[in-house]
């Protein structure tokens, strides 16, 4: 059965400084996680946007019109809880990057591959010195215990709120790589995105576009896109 959506029951949300963070009012009363964690935040920008969020629901509050809200409340019930479990599952992806699996036919997805994906790898091993191989087929490669220890290294020295972003981005495409080119800004997530789906973008291009299919990628570039604006709502503004 599905739950039914709850109805608007406050008239106004705000922010309020709390111990150095910020904390989401509804007519002065604290917004509160499914977990019931107080809904504070470390970003004044990143509290004004939940705000925002819950002031512009209507009758009927729809969670899935505030992905600030919801990656903010994931960060506090599920992030922060188990940070070292989230960054070990992150920077696991570097043992089977989706960026170091070529195809090996036809040979227009195989150039495509070798000019999409290759200048991301070349950023990661000149931004954070962490050089993975690349293979053709699905036959497993091995990574250096180095790189992988770097990548390790690069995930961990993010705060709960940058890991609840880069979770999304490496699940979402596949690749810690294009994960850590948007957290660093290297990337954009219409970028990220291109390149994670590009296999799925080809296979399109010749076999025609599958609805369910282009309805799952559509969501997955908003969600890429919402974890990109959840990344720079916390930094201060220019």
């Amino acid at each position: 059965m599905t739950a039914k959506a709850p109805k608007k029951f406050y008239l106004s949300a705000n922010v309020e400084p709390l111990d150095g963070e910020y904390t989401i009012v509804l007519d002065g009363r604290p917004v509160r996680t499914p977990m019931k964690t107080k809904l504070s935040v470390p970003s004044e920008r990143l509290a004004a946007a939940i705000a925002l969020e819950w002031d512009t629901q209507k009758d009927i509050i729809d969670l899935n019109s505030m992905p600030m809200t919801g990656f903010a409340s994931a960060t506090l019930d599920r992030i922060q809880p188990r940070r070292a479990d989230v960054v070990a599952e992150i920077s696991g992806y570097a043992e089977t990057d989706l960026l170091c699996y070529r195809a090996e036919a036809p040979v227009e997805l195989v150039e495509r591959q070798e000019t999409l994906w290759t200048p991301h790898l070349e950023w990661l091993a000149k931004t954070h010195d962490a050089r993975l191989a690349t293979t053709a087929g699905i036959a497993p490669i091995s990574q250096s215990v180095e790189s992988l220890e770097r990548i390790r290294v690069v995930v961990g020295q993010r705060d709960a709120f940058g890991l609840t972003a880069l979770h999304v981005l490496t699940i979402g495409t596949g690749s810690v790589v294009l994960g850590l080119a948007v957290a660093d800004g290297y990337l954009d997530a219409a970028g990220a995105y291109a390149a994670g789906q590009l296999d799925e973008i080809y296979q399109a291009e010749v076999w025609g576009e599958d609805p369910p299919a282009t309805e799952r990628r559509a969501k997955l570039a908003r969600d890429l896109a919402d974890a990109e604006r959840f990344l720079a709502l916390q930094m201060p503004e220019a």
